[in-house]
């Protein structure tokens, strides 16, 4: 039996038994051998726990969740927004798409395909003219063209692709033409449209919310400002509804996320599509920040622009942005650091991140090795005092189908079976991955920080070295050889003592002038071979 027949059989039994379970087999660190195969809870997004919140707060307060209409026509915008819509329509995005001309097919270009290599004769090409004009009234999508093109002249589709590039040039000059729709900037815009429909056909009060995407067309993007965020807006319909109802819903809504006092104070924007005075700004008390934050804005829509829906009901609008109370609960300062760590933000990892970026490296295969490698650790522990010349038998017998023999041995004289830092055991502390010594006077202040305050990796590094020892005798006996002596001397690097850290957390600890401290003398001697 080779050794890759080994490992895959080995693989196999856990792999099947990791599904059979549902569960991982945990012999001590058998995660290292497959890390992939950990289970572990996944790590949600600050945004969208902070969405999810709001969300539950809504509900609790009895509105009904809505999805509000993302593509606004111009019009809608100065329905709403009255003489204020040209200012508004210039922080929009306007949407655009590419024109479908009519593609000629002449004989310069019948020549042209022929001149490809492509036989053609009047039964093709009049499926070639069928599919152009299919592409000109949209029966045929863009995404579908060099297929059906490829199908007509029955060729291949990177052949079609070639005859679109070289023959018909104008589909690849096409210039966007803008229309007259435009990406929702406000959720007001959505609502008006929304309350168009429904309001005549559904029993009053009516409680709506909605938490999506707005879009504006910012100047640029900085710490406060990004060109899409989410609105987390709700509308109350009634026949008479008063100021106090928005002040109401803001204080119900902020106390479920912890803010115990409340500020109200009239917003001198003063958009069009409210009742003038009526448009104010909600600050709120947290005692944990300790500060008056600006978190969300109301007011009752204008009549003037209901009527314009055919409204006649009055209509509160209160308005929150996500992004804005995720910032102040997790007190972030920019806005894209917050939204788009993966590209703003700096490397930043937790002890607890980079304990699980550490694992041991080679490890045992076979069910033999994995016991292989507790008796290695058994002896070790037992006798790591020994005086020195001395020989430890650890074991004898059958082995992957070979007999052999397993002894730890330390030749010199005047020493002991293993040196001082055998026992060393690994600690994460403030970035650093430090060898604890287990016994002795600790002089060095940051192995006695790590010791104290670190997380423990619970990995020592007899046990990684009696993990990489098991592994490299079942090498011997798969490989044929008659004798391996393996042997540890000083602990100078992680690879030193058979341990492998995560390139993500070695680049952290190198950017961040961290320390990788596992110095020490190990001098540990085993000797395997065939009987």
């Amino acid at each position: 039996m080779n050794k890759k027949k080994i490992i895959k059989l080995a693989k196999k039994d856990f792999e099947k038994a990791w599904v059979e379970s549902g569960k991982l087999l945990k012999p001590p660190h058998h995660d290292q051998q497959y890390p992939r195969l950990r289970f572990c809870t996944g790590k949600t997004h600050t945004l969208y726990d902070t969405i999810w919140e709001i969300r539950q707060a809504y509900l609790q307060l009895g509105f009904q969740e809505t999805v509000n209409p993302l593509f606004i026509e111009e019009d809608h915008v100065y329905k709403q927004f009255g003489p204020e819509a040209p200012a508004v329509l210039d922080r929009c995005f306007y949407l655009a798409g590419l024109p479908r001309p009519d593609i000629g097919l002449g004989m310069d270009k019948i020549e042209k395909i022929e001149s490809l290599g492509v036989n053609v004769n009047e039964e093709l090409l009049k499926n070639l003219q069928d599919v152009f004009r299919g592409y000109k009234k949209g029966d045929v999508s863009g995404d579908d063209l060099v297929h059906d093109v490829s199908n007509a002249l029955e060729i291949q589709d990177d052949m079609g692709l070639r005859i679109l590039e070289r023959v018909f040039p104008e589909i690849h000059q096409l210039q966007p033409v803008p229309s007259r729709t435009t990406l929702r900037s406000h959720m007001t815009s959505g609502w008006f449209i929304s309350l168009q429909n429904i309001h005549n056909n559904s029993q009053l009060p009516l409680k709506l919310f909605s938490i999506d995407r707005c879009f504006r067309r910012e100047q640029r993007e900085d710490s406060s400002h990004l060109m899409t965020y989410h609105s987390a807006s709700c509308v109350i319909v009634d026949e008479n509804v008063s100021l106090d109802v928005g002040k109401a819903v803001s204080e119900s809504l902020l106390e479920y996320f912890g803010f115990s006092k409340f500020k109200f104070i009239p917003d001198e924007k003063k958009s069009k599509y409210y009742i003038p005075e009526t448009q104010t700004e909600v600050y709120g008390y947290h005692p944990r920040l300790k500060d008056w934050v600006e978190i969300a804005t109301f007011g009752l829509y204008s009549p003037i622009a209901l009527a314009k829906y055919g409204i006649d009901q009055e209509v509160m609008n209160l308005g929150v942005g996500a992004e804005r109370i995720a910032m102040v609960l997790h007190q972030e300062n920019d806005i894209r650091e917050m939204v788009y760590p993966q590209i703003y933000r700096k490397l930043s990892l937790s002890d607890r991140d980079l304990a699980t970026m550490l694992r041991i490296n080679y490890y045992p295969v076979t069910e033999e090795g994995k016991l292989l490698m507790t008796r290695i650790l058994e002896a070790w522990k037992e006798n790591a005092s020994a005086e020195s010349p001395c020989e430890f038998k650890i074991f004898e017998g059958e082995f992957l189908g070979k007999p052999i023999n397993l002894k730890a041995v330390e030749e010199e004289e005047n020493t002991k079976l293993l040196g001082p830092a055998a026992s060393n055991e690994i600690y994460i502390y403030n970035g650093n991955i430090v060898g604890v010594p287990m016994e002795g006077k600790m002089e060095n202040e940051l192995i006695r920080d790590a010791l104290n305050k670190g997380i423990p990796t619970n990995i020592s590094y007899i046990e990684s070295l009696a993990a990489d020892a098991a592994y490299k005798i079942e090498e011997m006996v798969v490989s044929g050889r008659n004798e391996i002596t393996i042997r540890s001397t000083i602990a100078r690097s992680l690879s030193d003592i058979n341990l492998q850290l995560d390139n993500v957390a070695m680049k952290y600890i190198t950017g961040n002038n961290k320390e990788i401290d596992i110095r020490g003398p190990i001098f540990s001697t085993l000797v395997c071979n065939l009987i």
